[in-house]
This record gives structure tokens, C-alpha cells and sequence, in this order.
């Protein structure tokens, strides 16, 4: 008799045991899943955004007195703050303060009001119809905020519950395989995304990280997102360029940080009255701006502003007001509401920066365009590890790091003073007392609703 229940409770622990065990392949096989799709549609994203901008360039011909900017550019970004808010809300500006923002929130709903895969693809959907109207504005914003989106839904799809984590994970294998750099999603992780990162996420970002970028190389190939820079930095004759990007990219960058987040708070305000008209509104002059600014230059600041980094990382300067017109483009880009990204031109500015200060100075363009990136890309996140890591990836050239380390050291030191916060929790911090007051708005709603009582018989 006692051997039979010996052998029933052994029994019973295999089958338990075996339960487990398909569970946990389960999860595991929907985390893979989640981390290969961040990939592909990182691949499938960068081969979309750079045919937009290819078909409003061939459509608007820069430099050859063509004013269609005039009217496709305005009118595209009204369509884009409408599409945003009527059909798409959630959408709006980076992404990557709406990711910030749900890791914060602790209910299911205030996150599937900022992640979800309806904002996913229209997130996609209207940052490639951005660049084909001409706005400056990048796709690796949006993508982290997709990223996190696709790992939020795994996680409810495998009945994972470190949410958190996994929104954690998104985030940084949306910045690994938009830029091919994979340290630098580490890294965002830890310094942008989670300022209160806890140790046992490691093995979920990493994995996320690697699973996503294999599956971006597997598609694009394996490459380096601004070539491969020759021009090394030599002491001390490039030491002033360096301090000069450094203190003045970090200036710039903390500049616009503070004019993102002080103005976004009056256009709040101001839209409360009529928000969708005021929108249309904003929307227009934001595109009107981004067209004369864009004619003003030739067209170089219309789109991302790649090729005029990669140009200037290789050696071939930009026109010397390049930086001034790009980062008032990208001004207006991220103050009008349509969704689209900081950081493709924030690393433009930078480069043009840089390329600028190493003319005035007599040093490399190459070493300038390099260090002025990491000053501004500094100066905007408040993220120096973070520009360190993903400069020093994009270019691949190992004699730079000390020069890039200090570029973003000043940068973010100078910024500080100019931008007590950071661009992007502080905008999280809107998302989340919207989110709290339409819970709150809901409830009272609820609280007023009668209920139907059944009468007895």
C-alpha cells in the first residue's frame, strides 16, 4: 500500500513537472517569437523610410526652385496630426517616452493606451508617410516604442508577468536592430529606459537584444550605420575641436531639450479649448515652417538628415548654417504632434555641428562630425553612455573612443545646466498624468452610471 502512493505522488511530480515544462517552452517560443518579429520589422521599417524619403526627393527635386514644399509638406502634416489623433492616438511625437511612461504605469489599460499593435502600425504607417511629405524626423524613436509594443503583446499572449521587463527588452532590441548596434541597446536600456533597472532583466534584454539583432542582419546584412570612418583623432591638436563640439553640441542639444519641453507644455494648455482644430493649426505652421526652412537649404534639411551626417562623418562638410537649419526643422518636426523620431536628426545636427567648428578650426571634418555628434546627441538625452556606445558603434573605428567619450561627457555636463531634465522622461510624465487622468475620468463616469436594480417578485 505504501509503495502505491510512492509511486502515485512520483506520478503526479512527473506530470507536473511536465506541465511546467511545456509552459515554460511556450513562453519561451512566444519571447523568440516577439524578439525575431522586432527585427524583421526593424528591416522591413529602414527599407520603407528610406524609400519615402527617395519618393519625396525624385517629387520635390531640392536645389532646383521646385515649391511643391510649400503645399505637400504643410498639408501632409495636418493630415498626419489628424490621422494621429482621430484614428491613431498614442502615436504622437518619439515613442520613446510613451515606452518610459508604461513601464510606470501599472494597470494593463494606461499601458494598452501608449503600446499596443494598432499604435504599432499606425506608428510605422505614419512616420514613412512623414518622410515622404519632408519632415526631419527618424524612425529609431518609433522604433523602440513598436518594440516594446510587440514584447508588451508576447508577454500577454505567453502569460509572462514581468511586464516591465519585457517592455524593458522591446525598447532596447528596437534600438540594437534600428541602428545595428547592439551594445547601444544595452546600454539605453540601462541609462534611458530604465533608470530603476533591476539585475534579473539582464538575461531578457540581452536575449531580446541578440534574437532581434540576428534577425535584422539576417535581412540587411551585417554593416555599420555610418560606414567605417578612417579619420582618428590625434592629441593635442584636435583637443580644442573636441572640447569646442563637446561644450557646444551640449549647449545646442540642452537648448532644444528645454524648448521641447517648455513649449509642449504651453501647446497642451493651449489646445485644451478646441484640440483638434488647434491641432490642424499647429500641424500647418509647424510643416510650413519645415518647408521654407527646407528651401532656405537647398533642401538638405527635409528627412532624416542621414546622408548629410554620413557625408560629413566620411569628410565632406555640409553648409556651414547646415546644423542651424536642421535643428529648427527638427524643432517644428517634434512641436507638431506627428509622430517621428529624434534621434536620425539629432545625430545630423551634431554632424554638421562638428563639421563646422573643425572648418572654422583647421581640424579633420571627419573627426569633427564625429565628436560634434556625440556632444549634441548628448546634449538632447542627457544620455552620455548612451551617445559613447551607439557613436562609437555607428562609425566602427576603435582610435576614437577617448575623443567621443569626452565630447559626450561635455555635452551632457553642459546640457544639464541648460535643461535640468531630460527630454524624454519628461514628456513620459505627461503620458502618464494623461493616463491617470482618463482613469480617473472613467471612474467618476462609472460612479455616475445607475444601475438597473431587478425587482423581486
Amino acid at each position: 500500500m505504501g509503495s502505491l502512493n510512492v509511486s502515485r505522488i512520483a506520478m503526479l511530480r512527473r506530470s507536473r513537472a511536465l506541465v511546467i515544462s511545456r509552459r515554460l517552452w511556450k513562453t519561451r517560443l512566444v519571447f523568440w517569437a516577439g524578439a525575431l518579429a522586432i527585427g524583421a520589422i526593424s528591416a522591413g521599417f529602414a527599407w520603407a523610410a528610406d524609400y519615402a524619403h527617395t519618393f519625396f526627393t525624385l517629387i520635390t527635386q531640392p536645389g532646383s526652385g521646385n515649391l511643391l514644399p510649400l503645399a505637400l509638406t504643410p498639408l501632409g502634416f495636418v493630415a498626419l496630426a489628424l490621422a494621429s489623433n482621430v484614428w491613431f492616438p498614442g502615436t504622437q511625437g518619439s515613442g520613446i517616452p510613451q515606452a518610459i511612461a508604461s513601464r510606470h504605469l501599472r494597470d494593463t489599460p494606461d499601458r494598452g493606451g501608449l503600446l499596443s499593435l494598432r499604435i504599432a502600425i499606425g506608428k510605422i504607417f505614419l512616420t514613412v508617410a512623414g518622410l515622404a511629405c519632408g519632415a526631419s524626423i527618424g524612425r529609431e524613436g518609433p522604433t523602440v516604442q513598436i518594440g516594446a509594443a510587440i514584447m508588451l503583446q508576447s508577454a500577454r499572449v505567453g502569460r509572462m508577468a514581468n511586464a516591465r521587463g519585457l517592455i524593458l527588452a522591446g525598447s532596447a532590441a528596437g534600438v540594437a536592430a534600428a541602428f545595428n548596434t547592439p551594445l547601444a541597446g544595452i546600454v539605453f536600456a540601462i541609462e534611458e529606459m530604465g533608470r530603476t533597472y533591476q539585475a534579473r532583466t539582464n538575461g531578457v534584454v540581452l536575449s531580446a537584444v541578440i534574437i532581434a539583432g540576428l534577425a535584422s542582419l539576417g535581412i540587411l546584412g551585417s554593416y555599420t550605420y555610418f560606414g567605417v570612418s578612417h579619420s582618428s583623432a590625434t592629441f593635442p591638436q584636435d583637443a580644442l575641436a573636441v572640447v569646442v563640439c563637446g561644450l557646444g553640441g551640449g549647449l545646442m542639444g540642452g537648448l532644444f531639450s528645454r524648448l521641447v519641453i517648455s513649449l509642449t507644455r504651453r501647446i497642451r494648455r493651449w489646445r485644451t479649448s478646441a484640440p483638434r482644430w488647434r491641432a490642424v493649426q499647429l500641424a500647418f505652421a509647424a510643416g510650413l515652417i519645415t518647408a521654407v526652412v527646407g528651401l532656405a537649404c537647398n533642401g538638405e534639411t527635409f528627412g532624416t538628415g542621414y546622408d548629410q551626417a554620413r557625408a560629413a562623418v566620411e569628410g565632406d562638410a555640409p553648409a556651414a548654417t547646415y546644423f542651424l537649419g536642421k535643428f529648427l526643422a527638427t524643432l517644428a518636426a517634434t512641436l507638431s504632434g506627428i509622430p517621428g523620431g529624434l534621434f536620425a536628426p539629432s545625430l545630423s545636427v551634431g554632424a554638421g555641428l562638428g563639421a563646422t567648428v573643425a572648418l572654422v578650426l583647421g581640424s579633420s571634418v571627419g573627426i569633427g562630425a564625429i565628436v560634434g555628434m556625440a556632444g549634441y546627441f548628448a546634449g538632447v538625452t542627457q544620455a552620455p553612455m548612451t551617445a559613447f556606445v551607439i557613436i562609437f558603434e555607428m562609425t566602427g573605428n576603435h582610435d576614437n573612443v577617448i575623443a567621443i567619450m569626452v565630447a559626450a561627457m561635455l555635452g551632457y555636463g553642459t546640457s544639464r545646466f541648460v535643461s535640468p531634465e531630460p527630454v524624454y522622461h519628461a514628456l513620459s510624465r505627461l503620458f502618464i498624468a494623461d493616463a491617470l487622468r482618463q482613469r480617473r475620468a472613467a471612474a467618476a463616469l462609472a460612479s455616475q452610471t445607475p444601475t438597473t436594480e431587478t425587482p423581486t417578485s
